[in-house]
């Protein structure tokens, strides 16, 4: 089942790692009642101990419905927030509380406060990839998943704002005609990927398609045969009849490729630079050692004022609603 033998015992700052991680981590699941939540982005031995894996539409629907009463958020900062928002009576913990978000950093909210306060009459459509002062500011949530279809359910005249991806905002723009006002944030990971060597990848492997998160920038997003979330990626890849994939997005994902499609080839997109800029280093921060310890300790915990988490529920279930 894991990708690892057995971690191995270690000193750490908090005391003695036991022998068996993945046995340590299932004994404290169940004493916790606890679901251990995973991004497609965490890394592999994260992904094959969690009960659920998932982009963020799945992972916000997973987190709206569960029966536990410890929510272990394997993620970023945002997604353990938007599990509290969905789940207040409920812990949620974070491996590390450092692992933010280069997108939600991007869009702070005094910025954006005066931002939408010059645009008055705008409904207020929010990526899920930020915080959560700034999902109290909007009126709808939207995932890479179902930003398209969100849009299109706005009334024509509905002027609308668009945040805080710039580069998902064009994309949206591009398929639904819509003329969209954009917060200019993006993804560090996601403008890392090179146009160059993209181009000499696909002329490396000319059988191979090239896939593409539209969190990508637009020259990137013009040389993919199929532009679609984390999840859409996956979902493709397992039922296109191409044998090898070149993969512009968080390298993440390549593990539940490759498990899902043992047979076939996934080439990671390179970045500008010979670097791993091309993997979230946030995500990165979760780590199996993490994840057990803040299960041990019951920390770190993610908390909110409880008016910021209940204007910040109204959009999530809006979104909910309308991607249903």
């Amino acid at each position: 089942m894991f990708t690892t033998a057995l971690a191995q015992r270690g000193k750490t700052e908090q005391g003695d790692l036991p022998l068996d991680l993945f046995t340590a981590i299932e004994t404290l699941k169940k004493e916790l009642n606890a679901v251990i939540l995973a991004h497609y982005y965490q890394e592999p031995d994260i992904q094959d101990i969690a009960d659920f894996i998932g982009d963020s539409l799945q992972l916000a629907k997973a987190a709206a419905h569960t029966n536990a009463d410890v929510i272990v958020f394997a993620g970023v900062h945002f997604m353990a927030e938007t599990a509290k928002i969905l789940n207040p009576d409920k812990m949620v913990l974070l491996p590390d509380l450092n692992a933010g978000c280069s997108l939600a950093d991007s869009c702070p909210k005094e910025e954006f406060g005066a931002f939408k306060a010059a645009h008055p009459d705008h409904l207020v459509v929010s990526y899920i990839n930020c915080s959560a002062d700034i999902k109290a500011m909007s009126d709808i949530i939207c995932t890479s998943s179902n930003a398209v279809k969100i849009v299109q359910q706005i009334p024509k005249n509905q002027p609308i704002i668009f945040a805080p991806d710039k580069n998902l905002g064009r994309y949206v723009m591009e398929k639904t005609g819509r003329d969209l006002v954009l917060w200019e944030g993006s993804c560090v990971v996601h403008e890392t990927f090179s146009e160059k060597k993209i181009v000499q990848l696909k002329i490396a492997y000319p059988q191979a398609e090239a896939i593409a998160h539209p969190e990508c920038e637009t020259t990137v997003l013009r040389h993919a045969s199929f532009i679609g979330s984390t999840a859409a990626l996956l979902k493709y890849c397992e039922q296109s009849s191409s044998q090898e994939f070149i993969v512009a997005t968080e390298p993440g994902i390549i593990h539940q490729m490759q498990k899902r499609a043992p047979h076939k080839r996934f080439i990671p997109a390179p970045p500008l630079n010979n670097c791993a800029c091309n993997e979230c280093p946030f995500m990165r921060l979760n780590t199996l050692e993490k994840l057990y310890w803040a299960m041990k300790n019951r920390a770190p915990e993610i908390t909110l004022q409880e008016f910021i988490r209940e204007a910040a529920l109204r959009p999530i279930q809006r979104m909910l609603e309308m991607s249903a």
